[in-house]
């Protein structure tokens, strides 16, 4: 695991070279097909040779949740250890990572009326607004979820409305579900952030010289999608977007995504700060210096 544009994805196929294992892709861009190279993945030549499970498994039109994640991933590892294989999960989707260890607090399901008049309140007045309802009813969610992530401002609000009951509360009440596994976990990021913010503008160039802008426009194209699909909320989309939209031009495009990336990057690492029992591994290295202390660690040749 680790930060946005930090090296995972290079370390992951070094270790299916060394190691019989199979790749489970931990990123809640990559499940969406057509999210290509706004969300780094893998080219179709490198997942022939590297298949990487729950990788496009879903339309853009369809959202993906923590829960189907958790789910999927599961048996994907179960698949894989059944046939005496090791599961190696890659990716920086957080959440993810933390629902797979722990589990999922059995909160209410969705409520599209109530995800609709949270719509509208936000459409009427703005995220702040809804951010500062929940932080009225839920403080310690508030403090938790950044104003500007919409999509787990909505939920965390949503529950509260649905059952009266804060979501810190449904949480609070989640025992944690232990993995059948033995688990080994890994960050990789570089120890300085300038060099990760360097990392993030390059490759954030390369993927607007690359095509970016022409792959959101054929998203658009297809006529089912909009703005508040999480797929379309994901860092570069949404700037991409609006920028077609005409809000404003490829320019400021390009800046409000570099700025977005840097954000979600912090975001990242503030994770993983908090996280327990963590190997870290420097972006800087070589990655066969990298893959080296990993199987060190792992006591394997």
């Amino acid at each position: 695991m680790g930060p946005t544009a930090a090296g995972k994805t290079a370390l992951a196929l070094a270790l299916s070279e060394r190691l019989s294992c199979d790749l489970i892709s931990v990123d809640s861009a990559l499940v969406y097909r057509g999210l290509n190279i706004g969300s780094a993945k893998p080219d179709s030549a490198t997942l022939a040779r590297y298949p990487h499970q729950l990788i496009d498994i879903r339309e853009p039109s369809e959202p993906y949740s923590a829960a189907e994640f958790r789910q999927d991933a599961l048996a994907a590892m179960a698949k894989s250890a059944a046939a005496g294989r090791i599961p190696v999960l890659v990716g920086g989707t957080m959440l993810y990572f933390k629902a797979l260890i722990e589990g999922l607090a059995d909160m209410p399901s969705a409520n599209q009326e109530v995800r609709a008049d949270i719509a509208a309140l936000a459409a009427g007045r703005g995220w702040s607004a809804v951010h500062e309802e929940l932080a009225a009813v839920d403080p310690a969610s508030a403090e938790r979820i950044h104003p500007n992530h919409s999509q787990r401002l909505s939920r965390a609000l949503e529950v509260y409305r649905i059952s009266g009951i804060t979501m810190s509360e449904w949480q609070a009440r989640q025992a944690v579900q232990v993995l059948p596994y033995r688990v080994h976990q890994f960050a990789i990021a570089p120890p300085d952030r300038a060099e990760l913010h360097a990392r993030i503008h390059i490759r954030l160039q390369q993927m607007f010289a690359g095509g970016f802008i022409e792959e959101v426009a054929g998203l658009m194209a297809r006529g089912d999608l909009h703005p508040d699909l999480p797929s379309i909320r994901a860092v570069g989309y949404r700037q991409v977007w609006e920028h077609l939209r005409g809000d404003y031009d490829e320019g400021v495009a390009f800046e409000r995504a570099l700025i977005a990336t840097r954000q979600l990057a912090k975001r990242q690492l503030t994770w993983l700060r908090g996280w327990s029992d963590l190997m870290w591994l420097d972006s800087g290295e070589t990655t066969d210096s990298q893959l080296n202390k990993v199987l060190m660690h792992l006591a394997l040749p």
